[in-house]
């Protein structure tokens, strides 16, 4: 995933970029609105600091709306609820406010794409994986062989999370924050018991991989058809 970072403070933008990247993202990084707006690669994602030298990030906002529907999270030490307000009202996704940590941004993101990719995904219909499996984000319904799969909503999320990338890792962490909630500091034997539930199911359509110290892995066991 993509994210075009506009920060002109390097020492906070570098500390993003890296946990950025500890997470998988690529990061583009402008420091300037005009940057920003000249960037011609493809994003998925902004961060957006509204301080900006050569102009109010606010303004930047709203072109980069005008320009498409790319998710927008501004990232400002503006408290002012004005600025919140305005900056939601002009196209903005979500706001934080600095100071902040970057497992907050990278939860912010998460939830963010939650919001969008089901309706991107749903405009495409249901998702197939390999001739068994079919996920249907638009009706939070999984089907395997045709028949529908009774998944708890928790269930079902956790499997929607790691089709998104079949063949990723994603580390525990990844997973609790993007599943569960953000803040979650508790044990995580409860994403253990949601895989076995999972491999239980879907036995023979999707092999989830355990990878020891750091996560799981969902492979398909059939090369996907269509998506």
């Amino acid at each position: 995933m993509r994210v075009l970072l506009v920060e002109d403070d390097e020492p906070v933008a570098e500390s993003l970029r890296r946990g950025l990247l500890r997470y998988g993202f690529t990061v583009e990084w402008a420091s300037t609105g005009t940057a920003a707006l000249a960037v011609t690669e493809a994003y998925d994602l902004v961060l957006l600091d509204l301080g900006l030298p050569d102009t109010d990030g606010l303004d930047v906002c709203r072109e980069l709306r005008r320009r498409g529907d790319v998710p927008i999270i501004v990232i400002s030490a503006r408290s002012d609820e004005t600025d919140r307000v305005v900056g939601l009202e002009i196209g903005a996704d979500d706001y934080v406010s600095k100071p902040f940590g970057v497992r907050e941004v990278i939860a912010r993101i998460r939830a963010v794409m939650r919001r969008v990719q089901p309706a991107q995904k749903a405009a495409a219909g249901p998702d197939r994986y390999g001739s068994r499996l079919l996920v249907d984000r638009k009706a939070a319904r999984v089907r395997l062989d045709g028949a529908e799969v009774a998944l708890t909503p928790k269930e079902y999320d956790l499997l929607a999370f790691l089709t998104e990338e079949p063949g990723a890792l994603m580390s525990r962490e990844q997973i609790m924050e993007a599943v569960w909630d953000a803040n979650w500091f508790g044990p995580t034997k409860t994403l253990d018991v949601h895989v076995a539930a999972l491999r239980r199911k879907l036995a023979g359509a999707v092999v989830i991989e355990t990878v020891r110290g750091v996560g799981f892995r969902l492979v398909l066991t059939e090369s996907t058809d269509a998506g």
